[in-house]
């Protein structure tokens, strides 16, 4: 008796492999998820805290009006009326700290700083 291998067509071979690389992208997905929620302890103390608006319109006026204006006269950053509903917390903590974004400078505020202007810029 001979022992043939038997081959699978061609188009069932691509779909395992397609399947397996959807499989391992969601896994990666899902993985540094997890990750950035659990490694960035800044943010994490950030959103564990109860932020004061009013608190936080002072740091904004201090640090963000100069080039963040509310009305519709932009100065150089984009208005951020209602920014909480087009960003996430975490994304908006991000782009405070990281100075990715030039000519944003990078500003770090201390943990209940960030909780404050979060809690400011969340009511715009």
């Amino acid at each position: 008796m001979d022992n043939q291998l038997v081959q699978s067509p061609i188009w069932l071979n691509r779909l395992i492999l397609t399947v397996m690389a959807v499989m391992l992208i969601v896994g990666l997905s899902i993985l540094g998820v997890y990750w950035q929620q659990t490694a960035d302890p800044y943010t994490q103390e950030v959103l564990s805290l109860e932020g004061d608006p009013q608190k936080g319109l002072a740091i904004f006026q201090i640090n963000c009006a100069g080039c963040h204006s509310l009305r519709a006269d932009r100065n150089v950053g984009p208005s951020l009326e209602h920014i909480s509903k087009r960003r996430s917390q975490r994304d908006i903590i991000k782009q405070v700290t990281s100075g990715r974004t030039p000519p944003m400078p990078k500003f770090q505020p201390s943990q209940k700083e960030m909780a404050d202007l979060l809690g400011y810029l969340s009511q715009l």
